[in-house]
């Protein structure tokens, strides 16, 4: 009979998710995972398997929890508008609060590996699929409405759109100015009428 689990696994994913995200997978070492998740690197490896399988673990666990926020975001009450417009202020709001500017962790991933193939870029490759997906949903419906009328197929909108999300990705890792931020958002919901 195996010997039950000592340990919270849920805690363990998640600080090695912050780890990972705080210094990327290349340069996070066993050490440092050893140090986030309390465990002990045999621990650790009986658990888990390796450092990729952690990576790989805490990544979706990232994921799961941005896809669920999101989810909340794009499916609120609300205008189409409205609820595009919270989704770029959550994201911003989110990156301007986070001291050490991490961005974004799937596309700190999916930048780490460009060009491979595995599990790493499947989940954000998924990922990125899912919040297609949701803005299509959105935008779909705000053409019904008479609220968009974008000249495109609403998937090729909802592409465009998540572009300028995680651009703001990225551009909340260098710059501060919300009220800059902001004009992007604007933008954005813009194009689509």
């Amino acid at each position: 009979m195996p010997r039950p689990r000592e340990f919270d696994e849920s805690a363990a994913v998640a600080a090695a998710m912050e780890t990972f995200w705080s210094r990327g997978y290349e340069a996070t070492s066993t050490a440092d995972l050893c140090a986030a998740t309390g465990l002990g690197r045999g621990s650790l490896y009986n658990a888990f398997g390796s450092k990729h399988a952690l990576y790989e673990v805490a990544l979706r666990h990232y994921v799961d929890q941005g896809l669920a926020a999101q989810v909340e975001i794009l499916r609120a009450p609300g205008t189409p508008t409205e609820r595009l417009r919270a989704l770029m202020i959550w994201v911003i709001d989110t990156d301007l609060a986070d001291p050490n500017k991490r961005g974004c962790l799937a596309i700190n991933a999916s930048v780490e590996t460009a060009g491979r193939t595995g599990a790493v870029p499947d989940t954000t490759r998924g990922h990125f699929r899912r919040l297609e997906n949701l803005l299509t949903e959105v935008i779909t419906e705000g053409r019904r409405s008479g609220e968009f009328d974008a000249a495109g197929e609403p998937a090729a909108l909802a592409r465009t759109f998540m572009s300028t999300y995680y651009g703001l990705r990225v551009l909340t890792k260098v710059i501060d100015d919300r009220a800059a931020l902001l004009e992007v958002v604007s933008g954005a919901v813009a194009a689509l009428r």
